[in-house]
């Protein structure tokens, strides 16, 4: 039986990754000295915010995931973030692999809403693995389990995470939208003849708030009077 140790030396953001995409930088190490042929590994990626502190801003930001601090003993809990597979070239001893990590800014998944939140400090990852190890057999190979039970923790930047974000989202994020919300949306543009969604979504909160631009539909945001 193998006997595994995991561990998570950096977690950085990818420089030339067409998507988002953070890498995570494992060192696996087997402590039997057997020789590993290869490992197809699988791993979840949990966030757990009850490991670290939160200020009055980011409270605000967490509401709506995790409501008022007084609730924060039943509701902050563990939860997954992503799950992400690669495969280990075969080693002896010990070995490092890098894992990729796909992200998303969409504001419909837990896990971008609660960074999004965060000011400072760092995200506290729980990384669970699992997966097929394939050894030598006494007739070939042997295939063994990666053991249950094992797991790291890395303590990642936030400002890893925006650095990623600001790469492939500058000043922007996005929203998924039903197919005829956006119909009405596009409907609405056109008719008003605005050039940008920027734009169409700005008149839409003007006239919620009661106020119209001072020259059509073009002026800037700021340039407003009352109805």
């Amino acid at each position: 039986m193998n006997d595994f140790a995991f561990s998570v030396l950096d977690v950085f953001a990818e420089p030339y990754a067409a998507a988002p995409q953070l890498t995570a930088r494992l060192r696996i190490e087997e402590r039997t000295g057997r020789r590993i042929h290869a490992i197809a590994l699988h791993c979840q990626v949990r966030i757990e915010p009850q490991r670290r502190h939160y200020d009055d801003a980011e409270q605000s930001g967490l509401h709506a995931l995790f409501g008022g601090r007084d609730r924060w003993t039943d509701t902050l809990k563990p939860f997954q973030w992503m799950s992400c597979d690669t495969t280990v070239q075969g080693f002896s001893g010990a070995t490092e692999v890098d894992l990729a990590l796909p992200c998303t800014y969409d504001f419909d998944v837990i896990g971008s809403r609660y960074l999004h939140a965060l000011g400072e400090g760092s995200v506290p990852l729980a990384l669970m693995f699992s997966g097929t190890v394939f050894t030598r057999g006494s007739k070939g190979f042997g295939v063994e389990q990666v053991p249950w039970d094992c797991e790291a923790r890395h303590s990642m930047p936030v400002e890893v995470w925006r650095r990623m974000v600001a790469a492939h989202f500058p000043n922007t994020g996005w929203i998924r939208l039903d197919h005829e919300v956006l119909a009405r949306f596009a409907d609405f543009r056109a008719r008003r003849g605005l050039i940008s969604w920027d734009e169409t979504v700005q008149a839409l909160l003007a006239e919620h708030d009661g106020v119209i631009p001072v020259s059509g539909d073009r002026t800037r945001s700021d340039e407003v009077v009352p109805r």
